[in-house]
């Protein structure tokens, strides 16, 4: 059908020449047109507009930056001479889990990886690593492959050498501190500080390996310090080298060579100061003033070294006033050893040498003295407790002290008196005595350390003259003890031994 053409009676608007408006702009005077400029300048504003709108996206369409073709999508659509691909669904479905379950094993060795990572395994486990991730990067090849099976497999294989080395980090931690160790040891700062700083990435809260590291830091200074110290001792200059010392104490407080030395150092002066001292004294004692002597050796007893030197020479400084102290000391000690009063004897003996220590008489005379006063201990014990002569360890040790004091020469009275008396006592010990035993015969009976009796009316035996104790026994009764002596005039005549008190049982 064609179309007829719609005849408008009206005015064309769009008819510039139909339009009053522009009827009456045209017939406005020349010189009120635009200038010519601006009508070039919006002709080429339209011609970059229409070269963005239809020109630009086929040109965006073709290259992609940085301004390389585009792969031309049609090469990669199939064409309709490719088969379809006949793979069902569920096969696709059990490619997609084992996509699935390769990425979750690559997610964990990216994890481990990361760890070993942080911790600069690159430092102490280069190879173990490049070795995981170069099955790792196998198992890439087979993802791409789309062989996810063998891809998770290599995975897995990579992971597990990776989780591997990631535990032996305990172990590395440990090797890595001795190896720091021994750096330090052997006095190489820069290796100390490297390996106590990889121990600290291995675990940030060793405070051993932080410590390290902070003394590795001014090991080198440290060391030049001791150095310096040791040089002054050489020099005598005891002040300086103390002052090294502690400044490389200020500097490591766990170093252990500063501390000795600054020991060493302190005793270095204090003998240094206690010589001057003593030397100060000896020019006063020879100078004829004893008095200020004694009180310069004093002064050096009181400085805390070599003090029986400052007393010997305080001794040899009042060895003439203490003369006649001593005579006077050695009259009391004859006076006593003659009355066999050995402890007196002793007590004299240690004035004498608190006098002066060195003093033979002094030496030699207190040794007897306190071996007699040994000797008259166990002499009066003895005597003072005849009846434990009956145990035969007693007797034996008793006899022994006998012998000792009868070989002493020249024994004084008292001696002789006493060994007399524990003569008597040793002799009538060994003699037997008949004891008789009374009891009900219902009592089960035993004389300690001696024998059981068991049940009886009467009962003889003899025994040697000392202590003893029976104890009588009976069901229902309460136990009985009889101590009783034998000899030294105590023997008694029975000893009864009955159990005849009933034990009252209270009821609740």
């Amino acid at each position: 059908m064609s179309e007829k053409p719609i005849e408008n009676s009206q005015t064309d608007d769009t008819n510039p020449s139909s339009n009053s408006v522009f009827n009456d702009r045209a017939a406005a005077p020349a010189q009120n047109k635009p200038p010519v400029a601006l009508y070039l300048g919006l002709g080429s504003l339209v011609v970059v507009a229409l070269f963005v709108i239809f020109v630009l996206p086929s040109i965006v369409s073709e290259y992609e930056l940085p301004l390389e073709r585009r792969a031309d999508i049609s090469e990669l659509v199939p064409t309709p001479s490719t088969p379809v691909s006949n793979v069902s669904p569920f096969e696709e479905s059990q490619r997609a889990i084992a996509r699935k379950n390769a990425q979750d094993v690559l997610a964990q060795l990216l994890e481990t990886q990361a760890e070993l990572t942080a911790i600069e395994v690159q430092q102490w486990g280069q190879d173990a690593f490049d070795s995981a991730l170069a099955k790792a990067a196998a198992g890439d090849e087979y993802y791409r492959a789309q062989e996810f099976t063998a891809a998770t497999e290599s995975y897995e294989s990579g992971k597990a050498e990776l989780e591997a080395l990631l535990e032996t980090v305990p172990n590395v931690l440990v090797q890595t501190m001795i190896e720091a160790e021994s750096a330090f040891n052997a006095g190489n700062a820069a290796e100390a500080q490297m390996q106590y700083s990889l121990a600290l990435v291995l675990d940030p809260l060793n405070e051993a390996a932080s410590r390290g590291l902070d003394r590795a830091r001014v090991l080198g200074e440290v060391n030049t310090l001791i150095a310096q110290a040791e040089e002054f001792i050489e020099d005598n200059a005891l002040e300086e080298a103390q002052g090294a010392y502690r400044e490389a104490v200020n500097l490591d407080s766990y170093n252990e060579i500063a501390p000795v030395g600054l020991t060493k150092v302190a005793g270095l002066i204090k003998e240094r100061d206690f010589a001057r001292v003593m030397s100060r004294g000896y020019v006063l004692l020879e100078s004829g003033d004893p008095d200020a002597a004694i009180a310069v050796f004093e002064e050096a007893s009181n400085m805390g070294i070599n003090k029986d030197q400052a007393l010997a020479a305080i001794a040899q400084t009042e060895n003439e006033i203490a003369n006649v102290e001593i005579n006077s000391l050695r009259r009391v000690i004859s006076t006593a050893e003659s009355a066999e009063k050995w402890q007196e004897a002793v007590d004299n003996y240690d004035k004498v040498l608190a006098i002066d220590p060195n003093l033979t008489f002094a030496i030699e005379g207190r040794d007897y003295a306190f071996k007699r006063e040994r000797l008259n201990s166990l002499l009066v014990s003895a005597i003072n407790n005849p009846e434990r002569l009956s145990e035969d360890d007693v007797f034996q040790q008793t006899l022994d002290v006998y012998y000792t004091g009868r070989a002493i020469d020249n024994p004084g009275p008292v001696l002789i008196e006493q060994l007399d008396s524990l003569e008597a006592f040793l002799e009538n010990s060994q003699i037997p005595i008949d004891i008789q035993f009374v009891s009900d015969n219902l009592t089960d009976v035993t004389l300690l350390r001696v024998a059981s009796l068991g049940a009886f009316e009467r009962y003889e035996m003899s025994l040697k003259p000392g202590r003893y104790v029976a104890v009588g026994k009976r069901a229902g009764y309460r136990e009985v003890r009889q101590e009783f002596v034998v000899g030294f005039n105590q023997t008694p005549s029975l000893v009864i031994v009955k159990c005849d008190e009933p034990v009252v049982v209270t009821k609740r």
